[in-house]
């Protein structure tokens, strides 16, 4: 059995306490309250939060789609197959990769490395930091619609990997895993952020993800990681109690 958490029976620092509190009480809830006012300005405040999320390399090859209209949502619930955590929200937020930014993104850290460094130029981490920048980052994104560059640079890790410690997730598959890592960081910052405003949420993976690109417009290379639906929950919303695995059967210690 899991052992239930008490804050109570927990010695813990004020701020350890108060964000424990937040992940106890988040609960992935599917039905919302539409009649109770809504202040669409807290989710605004919890994605300024989210953008503060760690991100591989710094890229933020991320967009976050605000629907907010009535219309909209319908539409958008409707690609969500109407689940219920999609038809009652009062905003549905969906959180999009755009690895077709990469080249400006790249382009941006490095120029804000170098002003870091401005007069240690010099500087071993310097040298590293322009080298990852300018050279590194641009190898990894620079890929083909038939992901050819990405196969060369598996074999290129392959051979080097013979040798010595080698990253080895360098295909173009390996970068689009990598962008939904990120970016589902980002959504659970989000979630804990709207909590922390009083608002439930529920991420959801059940959608067409075709016909709800092409109701966003989104940018061809653009994929959807999750949708994530905003309300306050209604106590029919959660289905039950939660429950989770034993720690010691997915915490392990080496």
């Amino acid at each position: 059995m899991l052992a239930v958490f008490s804050l109570n029976q927990v010695t813990m620092s004020e701020h350890f306490a108060a964000f424990a509190e937040l992940v106890q009480r988040r609960r992935s809830v599917r039905k919302f309250d539409e009649q109770r006012p809504f202040d669409h300005d807290a989710v605004g405040r919890a994605l300024e939060l989210s953008l503060l999320s760690p991100n591989s390399s710094n890229m933020q090859l991320w967009q976050f789609h605000r629907v907010i209209s009535l219309e909209l949502r319908a539409e958008v619930a409707r690609c969500c197959l109407n689940q219920n955590a999609a038809a009652t929200a009062r905003e549905l937020v969906v959180i999009v990769t755009t690895p077709q930014h990469w080249q400006g993104r790249a382009e941006h850290n490095a120029r804000m490395v170098r002003e870091n460094f401005a007069g240690r130029e010099d500087h071993p981490a310097a040298k590293r930091a322009f080298k990852y920048y300018e050279k590194l980052i641009p190898t990894l994104y620079n890929n083909d619609a038939l992901g050819l560059r990405g196969r060369v640079r598996k074999l290129f890790s392959w051979f080097v990997g013979l040798r010595k410690p080698m990253v080895r997730e360098v295909s173009k598959t390996d970068l689009r895993v990598c962008l939904h890592k990120s970016t589902s960081l980002a959504a659970m910052t989000l979630m804990t952020g709207l909590q922390a405003e009083g608002i439930d949420s529920c991420p959801m993976e059940g959608y067409d993800s075709k016909r709800l690109a092409r109701l966003l417009q989104l940018a061809p290379g653009c994929e959807i990681t999750m949708v994530i639906g905003c309300g306050h929950g209604l106590e029919e919303g959660i289905y039950g109690e939660r429950h989770r695995v034993p720690s010691d059967s997915v915490i392990l210690r080496h």
